[in-house]
């Protein structure tokens, strides 16, 4: 006895948009003049002219539309760990909660006066518990400093979009899962710089853009 069986159509238009979303890839051209030795993996905040970018450069490269907000699922965290935050440059969506666990044998104190958010977490030890967070809920460019050591730097850059991702260390990049439509594909390069092109995209399509 042979059985046949039907999905419903409902069921089948998720299955197949899922499988069509489109794929955007490409390469942004990072500065030369910020950058250091390829075998140094440690990334760094540094401010030339009131400029604030990553040594050695990198970029956040996200999709710009009109999408439906959400809360993200997952709490996201910037570590302080010898004497610098890690990652140097965090991407996240509106929403996103962050985590600031001191991993340092000494007293550290998180604050930013940056206008998308002001905030001050106090002086705190490598046991406190829970750990000082903050959730991130107005885009914008937010710089972290600690009120203990003067050298420490970090960004934290929130998105109004879910679709987004950091380069590699050759400005390489790729963001899956798009939805189908017309948008503004941006690359975020430091605090005064951020490229933008016009993109549509179109169901199972994989789209290359380059910047510049």
């Amino acid at each position: 006895m042979h059985f046949t069986w039907f999905l419903p159509l409902a069921l089948m238009s998720v299955s197949t948009g899922a499988l069509a979303q489109a794929v955007i890839e490409g390469r942004v051209l990072l500065s030369e003049a910020r950058s250091a030795p390829v075998m140094n993996k440690r990334y760094e905040i540094v401010s030339k002219g009131g400029v604030l970018a990553t040594n050695p450069p990198l970029a956040v490269v996200y999709l710009e539309g009109d999408f439906a907000r959400a809360i993200p699922a997952h709490d996201k965290k910037v570590e302080q760990k010898e004497m610098a935050f890690l990652p140097a440059l965090l991407p996240v969506q509106v929403g996103t909660r962050v985590e600031f666990p001191n991993l340092d044998e000494t007293f550290h104190n998180i604050f930013s006066f940056s206008p998308a958010k002001r905030f001050d977490l106090g002086r705190y030890r490598p046991d406190e518990r829970p750990i000082p967070a903050q959730i991130f809920d107005k885009p914008g460019l937010i710089t972290l400093r600690c009120d203990i050591h003067e050298h420490m730097r970090g960004l934290i850059l929130v998105l109004a979009t879910p679709h987004f991702v950091v380069t590699d260390p050759d400005g390489h990049f790729q963001i899956k899962g798009l939805p189908p439509g017309r948008f503004r594909l941006k690359a975020w390069m430091s605090s005064k710089t951020t490229l933008e092109k016009e993109v549509e995209l179109k169901n199972g399509s994989t789209m290359r853009v380059d910047f510049p």
